[in-house]
């Protein structure tokens, strides 16, 4: 009895925990009006990997904790994102249109280009799950691209302080959110028995996670000197409009 209460427990967590993480982050933006600091990437990554892994669902048909995770972590992706994009910060590649990546991925102008780039990619899923659905190859790979896509969650965020040299904007809750999730569902996906792509890409994230730990330690949370520079801005506007 007492097994099957924490064992329900346990799926409620791995449900809804993932998910509410990000909700300090989104509050932190909302409240600076600014999302520095934190790479919008990770959103990109959790969106694909999450569409992905809910349609590798209907052939494996793992736990449905995890199935409900992704389509919460789907949803609250796509407000974190419509925040970013409303606060995104005054140099950023889209606001200067200076964007160095192909078709300037994931650096569009407005939400609804994110939108449109979604939904085709679900159309191009559902197309290839119609066609190859049966093959037990294509469905092996298509988990290790939904969970090798998740694993790589990150990284963005890695290059992004190392790029900064601080962790400015990326709250220490949304860090400690990862760490303790990726270590419960690494022993959650030990424990109950999922597939091997689960648990290859649950280990490689948890230690992505660890070396953001180590840049926190040595590159601290001081503001980088993109953001010194437009307050510098602004405080020159604001004396000579008082001139």
């Amino acid at each position: 009895m007492v097994a099957t209460w924490i064992s329900t427990l346990a799926s409620i967590g791995m449900a809804v925990g993932p998910p509410l993480v990000y909700s300090d982050q989104a509050v932190s933006i909302v409240r600076k009006q600014d999302s520095t600091g934190f790479s919008r990437d990770v959103c990109a990554i959790l969106l694909l990997a999450n569409i992905t892994r809910c349609f590798f669902w209907l052939k494996a048909r793992f736990e449905y904790a995890l199935l409900f995770q992704s389509l919460f972590m789907i949803a609250a992706q796509l407000v974190l994102l419509y925040i970013c994009i409303r606060f995104r910060p005054r140099l950023s590649p889209d606001n200067l249109g200076v964007s160095t990546r192909p078709f300037s991925f994931w650096q569009w102008e407005t939400y609804t280009q994110y939108l449109e780039f979604l939904a085709a990619f679900i159309l191009c899923q559902a197309i290839l799950f119609l066609i190859a659905g049966r093959s037990d190859v294509f469905m092996a790979i298509l988990g290790f691209v939904a969970l090798g896509l998740e694993s790589t969650l990150p990284i963005p965020q890695l290059i992004s302080n190392y790029k900064q040299r601080s962790l400015y904007g990326f709250r220490m809750s949304t860090l400690i959110g990862w760490v303790g999730g990726d270590a419960f569902k690494t022993v959650y996906f030990f424990l109950q028995g999922s597939p091997l792509q689960f648990k290859v890409c649950a280990i490689f994230q948890l230690s992505i996670d660890c070396a953001i730990i180590i840049q926190r330690l040595a590159y601290g949370n001081a503001p980088p000197a993109t953001v010194l520079i437009e307050e510098d801005d602004i405080e020159q506007a604001l004396a000579l409009s008082e001139e």
